[in-house]
């Protein structure tokens, strides 16, 4: 797989779960868990399933910092 995004983190599914559209998947990537909202579509054309490897890839224009 080549991406021009720079942000692709190497990562293990633990949790999908399917709405009526859209899916969650969630990886943990070295202890810390990513979820991405992604199409149903997307999560059966990629054959994504628990405990498989597979990449957060991160694209944001922006990174914002909050403090309370």
């Amino acid at each position: 797989m080549q991406l021009s995004a720079r942000n692709v983190l190497p990562g293990t599914i633990v949790w999908i779960t399917t709405g009526s559209v859209t899916s969650h998947v969630r990886l943990d990537i070295g202890g810390t868990l990513v979820t991405a909202s992604i199409t149903n579509e997307a999560v059966d054309e990629l054959g994504l399933k628990v405990g498989e490897r597979a990449y957060a890839v991160i694209k944001a224009s922006d990174v914002m910092i909050g403090k309370d």
